[in-house]
């Protein structure tokens, strides 16, 4: 029997990982997404690249290489499967991978973030209001998924819903504004060490703080392989909505065949608490 579409792409998003040579071993078998000073970490990450088709041999790409080709990768995966849910969540989508076009002020070209852009042009009038306000507005997100306004000739399309009478400010509306709205944001962390994780917190906390409007998304997605470092991002609620893993069932394998009973202890509890999910999890949660 043919593949379901999702197990397939998600069959892709792995081989894209080797391909670009964001998943690797070295030589001495040490997987590019482990601590190598770390032994759980190494025989987790081993163990997960096992399942998915070990690579041969080769040189660990710089960090900076690594984790620019695993956002693009994962925009991919999500511009391709959320694309495929139309029949969900209808609507003109976009997905980008911002990389090097990351800037503080970048937000401010969707909706509800518009007016950060006068905020921007205020401190860069008056720097001093910077150690006022701090680095609470700096959001420079890795991917974003964006839904165009609609025209009246949509939103009338089965009846006559708005007219110039009402309706006259809500964002959806392409006749009130016309910038993209901001449906979800991504972080994409390949592994996580505590700094990491701190990043995708604060982002996601200035997310919540500086918005105008109905939040978007917050995920992060990461290849970590230590349940004890995903624990120090996906536990706790209030600012990301969900950590998904790029192989979460070669994950749970591999802690139930070479990890210690706290470190399956710890998966199980974040899974179960449904603050842990993986990849493939992520376009159909976008629909909700």
């Amino acid at each position: 029997m043919t593949a379901a579409y999702f197990t397939a792409a998600r069959r892709e998003f792995h081989q894209s990982l080797f391909a670009n040579k964001t998943l690797t071993v070295s030589v001495a078998g040490v997987a590019s997404i482990a601590d190598k000073d770390n032994e759980t970490s190494r025989k987790i990450s081993q163990s997960i690249l096992v399942q998915l088709g070990m690579p041969e041999p080769q040189m660990k790409p710089p960090p900076q290489t690594a984790g620019a080709a695993f956002e693009m990768a994962v925009a991919r995966f999500v511009k391709a499967a959320f694309g495929r849910c139309g029949h969900l969540r209808p609507g003109d989508w976009d997905t980008q991978c911002l990389g090097s076009a990351r800037r503080v002020a970048i937000l401010s070209q969707f909706e509800p973030y518009s007016h950060l852009a006068a905020l921007d042009q205020a401190i860069r009038a008056n720097p001093e209001l910077l150690t006022v306000l701090g680095n609470a507005y700096s959001i420079s997100p890795d991917v974003i998924v964006t839904r165009r306004p609609e025209p009246d000739e949509a939103i009338n399309q089965y009846e006559r819903l708005v007219d110039q009478a009402a309706a006259t400010r809500t964002i959806i509306r392409a006749a009130n504004q016309p910038l993209p709205i901001l449906h979800a944001v991504i972080s994409c962390k390949l592994t996580l060490r505590s700094d990491r994780a701190q990043n995708a917190r604060s982002e996601a906390l200035n997310l919540v703080r500086n918005r105008k409007g109905r939040l978007p998304h917050i995920a992060v997605v990461t290849a970590e392989p230590l349940p004890s470092r995903l624990a120090s991002l996906a536990l706790g609620t209030g600012d990301i909505d969900c950590v998904y893993h790029a192989a979460l069932d070669e994950l749970k394998v591999a802690v139930e065949t070479v990890g210690n009973d706290d470190t399956r202890e710890s998966l199980d509890q974040m899974v179960e608490g449904q603050r842990l999910r993986d990849i493939a999890d992520l376009p159909l949660d976008m629909t909700v």
